[in-house]
Formats: C-alpha cells, sequence, structure tokens
C-alpha cells in the first residue's frame, strides 16, 4: 500500500514538473506574426475575420494578429503593396481574401513562396491555376453561395419577364464572379453568360454594375435603380450599398414599395449595418457568412503549420451561411 502511495506520489510531481516545462517552453516561445489581409480595411467582414484571428491568440500568447487592406476600396494594386511590405516587415503566415489573383501571385506571393511563408486565403480564394501558392482556403463555397442568393430572387418573381441586376465589386475577384456564377445558374441553369430570357429571367442592360467596394458608388447605384419606375430585382453579391452608412437615410424613401415587394433588395452579408437596414424594412434577404470563423480557422491551420509542419488536410474548408428576414433579423446571426 504504501509502495502504491509512493509511486501515485511521484506521478503526481512528475505531472507537475511537466506541466511546468510545457509552460515555460511556450511562454519562451518566440512570436509568431500572422497577417490578416482583407479586400478592405474599413470593413466589418474583414475586422471579424481579425477578431477570429485575435480569439485564437487568446490561448497561444506567443501569436500576434497584424490586421491590414487596402484602406477605402478594392485595390489590387494596393493589396500586393501591403503583402509585400508585410514580408519585409516579417510575418510568419499570411491569411488573405484574394482581389485579384494574378496580380496578387505575381506580385507578392511569389515571393511569399521563395520566403518559406506559409498561405490561406480566406472568403475569397486563389484562382484554380494559382492554389498551389497557398495551403488552402476557408471560407463560403462561393458558387452555392450564389446558387442559394439566385433561389432567393425566385421567390420575388412578379412577372413572365423579370428583369434583375446583379451588383458586384471588382472585376476580377474571385469569389464575387463565382457568386455571379451561381446566381445565373440558379436562375437559367447555366452560368457561362448573362441572363438573356432563360426561365424569364433577363438581366438589366446596365447590370452588372461594379462597384470596386466603393460605398458611396454602391449606394448611388442603388438608390438610381431604385428610381426606375418599374425597377428590378437588385441582388448584391456582397454588402456594398448596405455598408454605407447613409443607407438608411437615402434607402428610407422606397420603404413602402419594399413593403409592397414593388421594390427588392437581396444582399449577401449580414453585418449589423445592415440588420439594423433590415430590422427597418428596407432590405427583403440578407444572406450571411461566417467572417469571425474564417479568421479562427484560418489561424489554427497556419499555427498547426508553422509549429507542427502539420499541413491542412482539405483543400477548401466550407463554412455554411444562413438566411436572415425582417422576421428572424434578431436571431439569425451573432456579429464579433
Amino acid at each position: 500500500m504504501k509502495h502504491r502511495i509512493t509511486q501515485f506520489a511521484l506521478l503526481v510531481v512528475t505531472l507537475m514538473l511537466w506541466q511546468g516545462s510545457v509552460y515555460s517552453a511556450t511562454s519562451s516561445q518566440a512570436p509568431i506574426n500572422i497577417a490578416i489581409v482583407g479586400k478592405t480595411k474599413n470593413d466589418s467582414f474583414y475586422q471579424q475575420s481579425y477578431k477570429g484571428c485575435s480569439r485564437f491568440a487568446r490561448d497561444y500568447p506567443n501569436v500576434n494578429c497584424i490586421y491590414d487592406g487596402a484602406d477605402d476600396y478594392q485595390d489590387v494594386r494596393t493589396q500586393v503593396l501591403i503583402v509585400k511590405e508585410l514580408l519585409r516587415k516579417g510575418i510568419d503566415g499570411l491569411l488573405i481574401s484574394t482581389t485579384d489573383s494574378q496580380f496578387l501571385v505575381e506580385g507578392a506571393l511569389k515571393q511569399a513562396a521563395k520566403k518559406a511563408i506559409p498561405v490561406i486565403t480566406f472568403d475569397s480564394d486563389l484562382l484554380p491555376e494559382h492554389e498551389s501558392y497557398r495551403l488552402t482556403y476557408v471560407g463560403t463555397n462561393n458558387f452555392d453561395f450564389g446558387m442559394a442568393l439566385g433561389e432567393e430572387a425566385k421567390r420575388f418573381k412578379s412577372s413572365e419577364k423579370q428583369f434583375i441586376c446583379l451588383q458586384s465589386g471588382h472585376q476580377t475577384t474571385p469569389n464575387l464572379n463565382q457568386r455571379i456564377a451561381g446566381v445565373r445558374h440558379a436562375l437559367s441553369g447555366q452560368s457561362e453568360k448573362r441572363l438573356s430570357g432563360e426561365n424569364g429571367w433577363v438581366e438589366h442592360y446596365r447590370c452588372p454594375l461594379y462597384t470596386l467596394g466603393r460605398r458611396s458608388d454602391a449606394l448611388d447605384q442603388l438608390v438610381t435603380m431604385m428610381k426606375y419606375p418599374d425597377p428590378p430585382i437588385f441582388l448584391a453579391v456582397a454588402g456594398f450599398a448596405q455598408f454605407n452608412p447613409d443607407y438608411i437615410n437615402r434607402m428610407s424613401q422606397f420603404k413602402s414599395q419594399i413593403a409592397r415587394q414593388q421594390r427588392v433588395i437581396i444582399s449577401a452579408d449580414t453585418e449589423n449595418s445592415q440588420l439594423k437596414a433590415l430590422q427597418r424594412g428596407l432590405s427583403v434577404t440578407n444572406i450571411g457568412q461566417k467572417p469571425f470563423e474564417m479568421g479562427r480557422l484560418g489561424t489554427e491551420l497556419l499555427h498547426q503549420f508553422i509549429t507542427q509542419g502539420v499541413k491542412p488536410v482539405q483543400s477548401h474548408y466550407y463554412l455554411d451561411y444562413h438566411y436572415c428576414n425582417n422576421g428572424n433579423v434578431e436571431t439569425c446571426t451573432t456579429n464579433h
């Protein structure tokens, strides 16, 4: 009996020493700097991704999250310059949402590869021919997301020949183009060309509208369309106009028409500003993503690779999405 007690005491002491050595090793580890670069910096979507990284870092004190992006709109050159500057200063991993795949790879990711800096894309992936420059992708399946937006538009088809206007950001951005393709496929069964009457759907002659992520342009485009006597269904494949702080003020003039479905606005994303507009009856449906989890999981996968050499087992980590409308706006999602 005495021998067993001695063995147990020895085991406890050994475990305590092991835990102490692990704590000491963890606390003395060199900092791990992980950069989160969105298409734009002043976007609450990407700020949530940064918060996801920060949440992971709470459990790993040596992980530092660095947030950056083009200041005001989707500028492909600025994104490349930011990444090059981060590489010059010294980072250990990069989590990035792609604005222009070709430009990003040629301008910065080839340099990252030479420096052996691991890259994971989130929200917007590289094009298939460039996937060798990243470990994996974390985010929404953007074609399926576009399909979901298109299926939602079907609910508001009010005539045999229904016009629709799609609003996007930059013409070369992979995830937005995949969403447009998904919308077209949902409505017509094909995704390669503009809608021209298939299944009764026609794209407005002025559309798609491209905003480059400029909120003022996005809102101006939306207001212009809503002022048409018989406007098309307006479907934005990202937040754009609804991220503009003047959205509620300028769109209030259409509130009664939106309530009667004489004006239909469907938008991707469910940021707080968008939910406020939805709650006030200034949008009919928003389909949202999980930017916080994109940042958290992307950081976790980078950390595993940096510290253990463990590559992600999947080429794509797809996250689900959710639907918000005026009836469930208070419970449909949680923003961080």
